[in-house]
């Protein structure tokens, strides 16, 4: 990056973090279909997102918002799905309010992405246009900021995603900084789309998963990891490579990793420690569009992410569970949207979200174990039938509302024929 003279001595760190909670599934039967009942358990949601509301997101924006006003550098960058806001606002008003106190800093900016935390882009792309938009909407109405940078769904990315996003108007994108695609450059740099202006922002996946990871790791032969061995560690990155993206789920203060193992404190002295270090800025993603100029291009066909060892689709397509699951929901899309009905589109929608797959996945070791933790099954095979006997529902539904509209139109026919005089109904839609 090639900032103004005073600057050019700096490196600067992107802190940013994921927000997002799935609408968790009942446990659905095979005979509640046709039932009528909903699909989700909103009392074990209400109950999750509490809890973590007053464990993790509550006193972590509370202590960021110290922090921001203790040292005016800092500056902290969210990206909240649309799912998680809309259960804020049902179950957790207070969390809006203390996102809405970090916005009115000036110093926080929120990242657009898909409104259902989902893999949209593999579906269809106006679905996952609709989804942005929708997104896009909802940060508006809650936070009064509209994002000009997006991050996809779990970090998923190729050159095709880029494309779209560039399209659709956003200036960057972000990504995770994999040595697949970086082919032995640095993580720590910004870098531009081959086929346009649109910026390109790596994750330092190495420096966030300490974090994220490993941080409460006794096994870890870094543990324990304190402040100051981890600014340390950030003081070794050479003065060349002056973007250094750390991001991870906001979760891990408070949820992932206990406030009684010190997570809080480390996050604070990290923090007041790099505002005090000449060496280092903070800075936002927007402030880099505004102020850099293009940088290296970097270029992938593949689709990658930042899940698994793997960090490709396989978190949530891996198995023949996984396809199957989302091809049978993904052969009702075209039915679904054609309905206009907006509480079938709204269920099929949240269907769609990725925490469901991520569910079926059958990995094992480290992979697996991460996959279980967040699982709210006893095994990937009870959440594969369980999210299969809605999706059977949902068809149902769709069925009986095809067979409605076509109805509620041949009634409608009937009486257009009748006020024009016409009494004969064999003259209705032979076809």
């Amino acid at each position: 990056m090639n900032y103004k003279a005073s600057n050019k001595s700096k490196q600067y760190l992107n802190l940013y973090f994921q927000v997002h909670q799935p609408r968790r599934l009942r446990r659905f039967q095979f005979f509640d279909i046709g039932s009528g009942i909903s699909y989700f358990d909103d009392s074990l949601n209400e109950n999750i997102l509490q809890r973590i509301a007053r464990d993790s997101y509550i006193p972590a924006n509370e202590l960021l918002l110290k922090l921001i006003r203790k040292y005016p550098s800092v500056r902290i960058t969210f990206s909240i799905s649309g799912i998680a806001l809309e259960q804020f606002q049902e179950y957790a008003p207070a969390v809006l309010d203390s996102f809405r106190n970090l916005a009115a800093t000036g110093k926080v900016e929120f990242l657009g992405e898909t409104y259902y935390h989902s893999l949209s882009f593999l579906t269809d792309k106006n679905e996952f246009i609709a989804q942005v938009g929708q997104h896009k909407q909802k940060i508006e109405e809650l936070i009064g900021i509209s994002p000009s940078v997006f991050r996809n769904t779990e970090l998923i990315y190729s050159d095709a995603i880029g494309s779209m996003m560039y399209d659709l108007g956003f200036k960057g994108i972000y990504l995770d900084g994999i040595e697949g695609i970086l082919k032995g450059r640095s993580p720590n740099k910004v870098y531009t789309h081959p086929d346009s202006d649109l910026m390109l922002f790596p994750r330092n996946y190495a420096l966030s998963d300490d974090i994220a990871f490993r941080y409460s790791d006794a096994n870890w032969n870094q543990w324990p990891l304190t402040p100051g061995k981890f600014v340390n560690w950030l003081q070794q990155i050479p003065a060349e490579q002056n973007y250094i993206g750390l991001g991870m789920d906001y979760e891990t203060f408070g949820e992932h990793q206990k406030a009684s193992g010190g997570i809080f404190k480390f996050l604070e002295q990290v923090i007041s420690i790099l505002a005090n270090l000449r060496q280092f800025g903070f800075i936002n993603p927007s402030e880099v569009v505004k102020r850099d100029s293009a940088g290296d291009t970097l270029s992938t066909s593949k689709i990658i992410s930042w899940a698994d060892q793997a960090r490709d689709l396989s978190a949530w397509l891996g198995n023949d569970l996984q396809r199957d699951a989302f091809d049978s929901l993904n052969k009702l899309h075209h039915d679904i949207i054609d309905t206009n009905n907006a509480d079938l589109i709204d269920d099929y929608r949240h269907l769609q979200t990725s925490d469901h797959f991520y569910y079926m996945s059958t990995k094992k070791s480290d992979d697996g174990n991460v996959h279980q933790y967040f699982s709210p099954y006893s095994s990937p095979y009870e959440a594969f039938m369980n999210y299969m006997n809605v999706v059977s529902d949902l068809e149902w539904r769709v069925k009986k509302e095809i067979e409605k509209q076509a109805l509620k139109f041949k009634t409608q026919q009937m009486e257009s024929l009748v006020t024009m005089g016409i009494n004969n109904p064999s003259l209705i839609g032979s076809s």
